[in-house]
This record gives structure tokens, sequence and C-alpha cells, in this order.
């Protein structure tokens, strides 16, 4: 195979040759010229969701449930009382991580084909005063299923309860703008719609909690207020960064910019979604989801009804073919999910989808019977 197999996955992702050839180069963690990156990384993360008067950027080592557990530590006091809108696997590794932490959690249940209400939200919050945070997944890629960030945001703020925004697989490629949406952390990753590689976590702050959140984590190297403290001291990470994620993510952050910003690449992934479940239906593939609820970046399948049908020998010949799929998250559906983010576009999708038919043909499955 002449090129790197495409991953159709919620991250990693597949990256643009710019990305991979900013790894090349080692750097010194405690340089000058890396805090100078580090420094740009920040400010520039910030511009993305206009948040530069509102908010603080914390970048943390490590994966992005690394940054959504060390929010809710850094956040919620640790007599605080912490309400999961729960419609997902992602919803209930938030309530299983904060219950872990010690931290009193209250979790509300929603099917996992539709979106979390606000409406139930608000009457939660109004008959239960002793709760003081609420979790949201923005983008519950365990179906795929947009949540209404927005509307949550406005009953919060409302009540006013603290919001912790889960914005993992949401963040470059949805809308979110700090002037208009209140949330007190909202927490991303490197390798997801910015298109750079995974290692690295980064957490908005408002700026108004921040003092509030002093001594608040019973972790040393997860608290974000201490990071943010000694970065602003010093320029320098407080432990070892991953530097060559550090300057992949800079470098995507340049061609996030030169490709137009949010907007761009939402139009981008809504391209790629089209393109694959159009593509998937032809198939006889069926999504798990509505449309009204289908959020852009990852979209669920319906499994071939058929006894020839087996995931793995699935995903080891669409593998073969050049694309890495993604197994179900779902408990009582046999599914698999197509991601639709990364440095691919239309014409990656319409080669998978290819791909999928040439295996079902292999696998000896029909269309009409997918």
């Amino acid at each position: 195979m002449d090129r790197d197999r495409i991953l159709l996955t919620p991250g990693p992702l597949t990256t643009t040759l710019r990305t991979k050839l900013a790894m090349l180069r080692d750097w010194g963690s405690w340089d000058t010229d890396f805090n100078t990156v580090t420094a740009g990384v920040r400010s520039r993360l910030l511009d993305i969701i206009h948040g530069q008067d509102s908010h603080v950027l914390v970048p943390l080592q490590g994966s992005g449930t690394f940054s959504v557990e060390a929010s809710v530590a850094t956040l919620v006091p640790r007599d605080g009382h912490v309400l999961v809108l729960d419609n997902g696997a992602y919803c209930k590794r938030a309530g299983k991580l904060t219950q872990m932490m010690g931290r009193k959690v209250t979790t509300i249940g929603f099917p996992e084909d539709a979106p979390v209400s606000p409406e139930v939200l608000d009457q939660t919050l109004a008959a239960d005063a002793s709760i003081t945070h609420v979790v949201l997944i923005h983008c519950e890629t365990g179906a795929g299923v947009e949540n209404p960030l927005a509307a949550v945001a406005a009953v919060c703020e409302r009540h006013g309860k603290g919001l912790i925004v889960d914005a993992m697989s949401s963040f470059g490629a949805l809308p979110i703008d700090a002037r208009s949406i209140r949330f007190d952390a909202l927490i991303a990753a490197s390798g997801k719609c910015l298109e750079g590689v995974p290692g690295m976590g980064f957490v908005f702050i408002r700026k108004a909690v921040l003092a509030s959140c002093a001594g608040n984590s019973q972790s040393l190297a997860m608290d974000l207020h201490d990071q943010y403290t000694y970065m602003e001291k010093t320029g320098q990470w407080r432990f070892t960064p991953p530097t060559h994620v550090v300057v992949a993510l800079s470098e995507a952050i340049t061609q996030f910019v030169e490709e137009g910003g949010q907007p761009a690449r939402l139009a981008r992934y809504t391209g790629n979604c089209r393109t694959l479940i159009d593509g998937m239906r032809a198939l006889g593939l069926k999504p798990f989801l509505k449309p009204e609820h289908q959020a852009p970046i990852i979209v669920t399948f319906h499994a071939p009804a058929h006894p020839a049908y087996d995931f793995q020998r699935f995903y080891q010949a669409a593998k073969a073919r050049g694309f890495m799929l993604y197994p179900g998250k779902l408990t009582t559906v046999e599914t698999f999910r197509v991601g639709c983010i990364g440095a691919i576009g239309s014409l990656e999708m319409q080669q998978a989808v290819n791909a999928v038919a040439d295996t079902l043909r292999e696998m000896g499955i029909p269309a009409a019977a997918a």
C-alpha cells in the first residue's frame, strides 16, 4: 500500500504531512523556543472560542480523559455535587470518574439515540439545590449524538450552577462561542477536530471561577489550577511536556486557520458525513440516529443482519483496503462506527464506502441483506 491507512475513528485521526513533519525536531522542554510555542498554542486556542477576555487555557499531558478527570477534580470542591447528563458511554465514564474522585454524583439517564433534555435539567436543578455543577458531553460519540450545549448552558446559568463541558469530539468543528455560551470549563484534546496527534488535552477555565479552584484537586499531576499558576509564572510546564505533540498541534492550528477556521472545518466534515451516509444507505447500511440528532463527527451504523457478518472479519477486510473503522459502543444493538473527521475529504469518504462495498461482497453479504 502506497499510503497510510485512513483512520475513520473519533481519534487518533489521519493527519497531514505538514503535521507529521513538525514532529521531526527535538525540543528542550524548558527552552525558551519551546515555551514560545506553548504560549502561542494557548493563545490561538482561546481565539477559536473568542475566549481571550473570559477564560484561560490550561494544557495537560495525557489523553482527553485525563483532562476530563482533572477538570472535575479542579473545578468541583470536595463537598460539591455533580449532575451528569447521560445519553451514552462517555457520559457514563464522566460519572464514574467523578464518583471515583469522591465527589457526590447524580446521573440522569436519557436514550442513546436522542439528545439530553434541557427541560429535564431545569426541573432537576429546581428540585435539588445541592447540585453545584453539571457535566455535559457536547458530542456523545458512543452513538454520534450532538447534545444542545447552548440550551444546557442557559439553564445552568439561570440556576447559578457551574457547567463542565466535554467538547472532546466537537471542539474546532461545531460552533462554540464563549461570548454567548457560559461554561466554567470546556475540555478538548490535540488529536481530534484540530487534526493534531494524541497526547495532550486542554481545558478552558472561566476566569471568574479560577481563584476558587485552588486546593480542590486531590491529584498533584492533574491539578489544573497549579498547572496554570506555574505556567503563568514561568512559561513552562510543571512536568515533562509532550513536546512533539505540542509542536504538531501548533502546526495543525496554523492549517486550521488557513482552511478558514471552525466554519470551514464544519463544512468539510458535514460533506464527509453526507457522502458517507448516502453511500452506506445505497449498500443497505442504515444509520442508528435520526438525521436531526446526528453530529457530523462519527456515524453509528446498524450491523448487517446476515449470518455471515462478523465485525472482526469486516474490520480486517476494510483495513486491508486501507480504511480503519471503529467498533460499536452500544450495549443493546450490534453496530459499528465510521468517523467523518481528520485530514480527509469527500473523495476519501467515497473510497471508504467503496471499500465497505468490496468487503461485503467478499463476505458474501448482499446489499439488500445489509
